[in-house]
């Protein structure tokens, strides 16, 4: 039936439908995200992945934490671990100091080292010798009742076992499977990978730290961030196959190399090189593309009588931008560069590569007897950008960060007070929010919910299997 012109109904006016709506829209924005949001309340709100299961039979950073996405957004993740053992990345910690007790039942003193942490949040964890025939069939009923899962051995090998897609998808059709691993498919198919393998095999490292002149070279970052990355592109890939298989009813498979992930991350890199043979050069903490937008060494820390030799010595760095024109003629004016204004007045004259070299350096000189926070105040101040570059414990302590809930205190229910950001880093969502509900468990923790309460296998034959080492 037509709509009669002649009635206006509120809910095809624009504007807000009620009172409430109508006070929330004269609500200052920044008061209205913080209700919205409410961080600190992400349990009382509904999950977006809730329903999904998901296998992962991965080790060490980039596949785990693919999986650790999807638990955050609610979905049931299984780790699959080797008995008694466990990933190999639960051995590692930093400089191996810091680990978490106990790593399994039979090693009670043995713990879980911190190099584990945020890749395998909100995961159940079991264990399954896969060479054994019988775990096999075990591991087939479980593709039955899962949607996917993510696995990282070398090519093939899973084939080999008749674990592989082409396998599964025939007792689940609608089943998902990632391979993540170092090259793939191609002439180094077999070819192992780490984070740092990724930074230097696909140039990210080459375009990193500063020229051998200024005394520096190519440089590895400290951390794993072509790991942290592989797995968020995973995910992506993931989140993607599920809304395909909503559409068609079928699985899929997605193959992932670590090593292309560089690539991604290189910006005009390989376009620069293919368009005029340019070979991208490294240039540390300035920009190639804007200037002044770097880090400057200052000459004094911010914490000179600290303990702690990252504060007492390390707290001397600040990020300084200044590339508009305007900005960069009061930046020389207020540290005594005005010659430099003279000389470098269009952005095209300072962004080339002689020309910082001779900027930064002034600058440095400058700051050569003040703090960091000093050199940011004056460049605050006058209405230009600047920031110390902080530790972890400054970013502890920052209250932008703690009032955005960034970086948190979780009881978690084994371990206690854990600080922590993991999903809490990854931005706000107002309807279904990440939320951590515990950080690890032990090898083999819920090997009982999985085996005897999901799939409905004897505890007797699981005590069986447990004395034979078979999970």
């Amino acid at each position: 039936m037509a709509k009669d012109p002649r009635v206006t109904n509120i809910e095809d006016l624009p504007g807000p439908k009620s009172k409430g709506e109508m006070e929330e829209w004269k609500m200052p924005y920044e008061e209205y995200c913080k209700k919205i949001f409410d961080v600190g309340n992400e349990h009382t709100k509904p999950t977006a992945l809730k329903g999904v299961k998901w296998l992962s039979c991965t080790m060490y950073i980039f596949t785990p934490h693919s999986v650790a996405n999807l638990a955050e957004l609610g979905a049931e993740c299984v780790k699959i671990e080797m008995p008694r053992m466990g990933d190999a990345m639960r051995h590692t910690s930093p400089f191996n100091e810091c680990y978490l007790y106990p790593l399994h039942d039979t090693r009670p003193m043995t713990g879980t080292g911190l190099g584990f942490t945020n890749a395998n949040p909100n995961k159940y964890f079991i264990t399954m010798d896969y060479h054994i025939p019988e775990m096999v069939e075990i591991f087939y009923g479980l593709v039955k009742k899962f949607d996917g899962l993510t696995e990282l051995y070398r090519p093939g090998t899973l084939d080999k076992w008749k674990m592989s897609y082409r396998y599964l998808s025939e007792i689940n059709p609608r089943f998902i499977y990632v391979w993540g691993g170092g090259f793939g498919y191609g002439p180094k198919i077999f070819g192992g990978s780490y984070d740092i393998l990724g930074q230097a095999h696909a140039g990210l490292a080459s375009v990193t730290g500063m020229h051998e002149f200024m005394g520096g070279h190519c440089t590895k970052h400290s951390n794993w961030v072509i790991d942290w990355q592989s797995g968020n592109m995973i995910t992506a890939s993931i989140l993607a196959a599920i809304h395909h298989r909503r559409k068609t009813g079928l699985g899929t498979m997605i193959e992932f190399s670590q090593v292309q992930v560089p690539t991604r991350m290189l910006g005009y890199t390989t376009t620069m090189y293919g368009k005029f043979g340019i070979v991208r050069q490294r240039w540390g903490n300035w920009d190639t593309q804007l200037a002044v937008h770097g880090i400057i060494l200052c000459g004094k820390s911010d914490f000179p009588d600290a303990e702690n030799p990252q504060d007492k010595f390390c707290a001397r760095y600040a990020m300084v931008s200044a590339f508009q024109d305007a900005d960069f003629k009061e930046l020389c004016a207020i540290t005594g560069m005005s010659h430099l204004y003279e000389k470098y007045r269009a952005h095209k004259d300072r962004v080339e590569g002689e020309a910082q070299v001779e900027i930064y350096g002034a600058l440095e000189r400058w700051a050569a007897d003040k703090s960091r926070s000093q050199v940011c105040k004056v460049l605050n101040d006058a209405g230009l950008l600047a920031e110390p570059v902080r530790n972890d414990r400054e970013t502890y302590e920052s209250p932008h960060y703690r009032e955005r809930g960034t970086v948190r205190w979780l009881d978690d229910p084994l371990f206690g007070d854990m600080l922590l950001q993991a999903g809490y880093s990854c931005g706000h969502m107002e309807k279904t929010p990440r939320r951590i509900n515990w950080h690890w468990r032990p090898v083999g923790a819920d090997n009982k919910k999985i085996y005897h309460d999901m799939l409905g296998i004897p505890l007797s034959k699981i005590k069986e299997w447990y004395d034979k080492a078979y999970i």
